[in-house]
């Protein structure tokens, strides 16, 4: 028992007080939201059925939990209970497609999410996929050529959103071809639903989309989890299938959790988006001003919260990461560098530039990653109160 006790505790000293988080798919939690993690609804069941008694205040946190986020997307629909981004990616695939359809979404290579791809839930539901025409000069979708290929596959499902995502993804302009072809869009924002919650980035259901769903806690700011928002027809098709196909007890801590951070969202989202991307460009500036390879620097480098390093693949993208690691400086071996988390504990721009500035020293100058430590945990100590939520 003390045993882990032990690990958890010296994680946290080092994690969450002495390093310097970069990792995109990553944010922190607000104390109120995550000591809802640890209440009472942790050990509790409930059921749409009215199978379980003792459910009524459960009830209310679902209810509330689904207005709100409702509020905050502007969503005629919203469901709360899967139970992480991929099973709502799953859930979203069950439910409009056959074995056999074909879904067009941006591929591994050019930075869409391994988890729609061939040999992931595709393969298993038995769909065929089909890549987005990409440019990787632009990090975007190629419109004309996405028109010319939808008209020709007529894919059953067009899926936009990516893991490694700068810019907003061309939804209004290829969603009337999308609709011609009677094909459903949908929008994975696993990694910007918080920009897309704080309007900073773009509204993929005012544009054409008939879903939303991601996880909830990378650009968004709650427990670890799924959520789906959509427009009434498929929006009711979802809720009808989720239970008990995908989900059966649907971890209500969670669920009470997330509700709280869409209320923190609400009232802060904006001011906390709009940072996280003046951060995100502002970290991309610093770095190429130190000759590291920021993509796209002719647009701004990024309008999310995500920051491109190319160095040409995972391999050398390792050695860079586990030097940082060195210094208490963490990224993925993919050197897709986020801000959510610096920005939520109240980095702002100069923060931005001393960040560059450590990784300059520990990557350019090739200085001892150790001796780099000491600052990078200076730095991180100095921002340890959470902001953009409640006190």
């Amino acid at each position: 028992m003390n045993e882990v006790l032990d690990l958890v505790k010296r994680h946290e000293q080092w994690r969450e007080r002495e390093c310097i988080n970069l990792i995109p798919s990553e944010n922190v939690m607000s104390p109120a939201v995550r000591s809802l993690l640890s209440s009472d609804l942790g050990h509790r069941y409930t059921s749409r059925d009215g199978f379980y008694m003792g459910t009524r205040f459960t009830d209310e946190i679902e209810e509330y939990g689904e207005k709100i986020a409702m509020e905050v997307f502007r969503s005629d629909t919203a469901d709360l209970r899967p139970l992480s981004g991929h099973i709502a990616d799953l859930i979203f695939l069950a439910s409009f497609t056959k074995p056999k359809d074909t879904i067009l979404c941006v591929s591994p290579d050019n930075g869409g999410y391994p988890g729609i791809w061939a040999q992931a839930l595709p393969g298993y539901l038995r769909l065929r996929t089909v890549g987005f025409p990409f440019s990787k000069e632009t990090m975007s979708i190629k419109i004309g050529e996405a028109t010319d290929l939808i008209l020709e596959e007529k894919p059953k499902m067009v899926i936009f959103g990516a893991s490694l995502i700068l810019f907003p993804h061309p939804v209004e302009e290829l969603a009337k071809v999308t609709r011609e072809v009677n094909a459903h869009v949908g929008y994975d924002g696993s990694h910007v639903l918080g920009l897309i919650a704080g309007e900073e980035f773009q509204n993929p259901l005012r544009e054409g989309a008939s879903a939303l769903f991601g996880s909830t806690h990378k650009s968004f700011f709650g427990p670890q989890g799924g959520i789906i928002l959509a427009d009434e027809e498929h929006g009711e098709v979802i809720k009808r299938g989720i239970f008990p196909a995908f989900v059966d007890n649907a971890h209500w801590n969670r669920i009470a959790a997330l509700s709280l951070a869409l209320a923190e969202m609400k009232k802060y989202g904006k001011r906390y988006a709009e940072q996280v991307v003046r951060n995100a460009q502002a970290l991309a500036k610093a770095l190429a001003e130190y000759d590291f390879p920021a993509t796209c620097p002719g647009l701004g480098y990024t309008r999310s919260h995500q920051v491109f390093l190319d160095y040409g693949g995972y391999k050398q993208g390792r050695v860079i990461a586990q030097k940082l690691e060195g210094a208490n400086i963490i990224a993925d071996c993919g050197v897709r560098l986020g801000v959510c988390e610096t920005t939520r504990k109240g980095m702002r721009e100069e923060e931005m530039e001393r960040i560059a500035e450590l990784m300059k020293r520990v990557i350019v100058d090739r200085e001892d990653p150790s001796q780099v430590k000491e600052d990078a945990t200076k730095l991180a100590q100095e921002h340890q109160e959470i902001r953009y939520c409640f006190s």
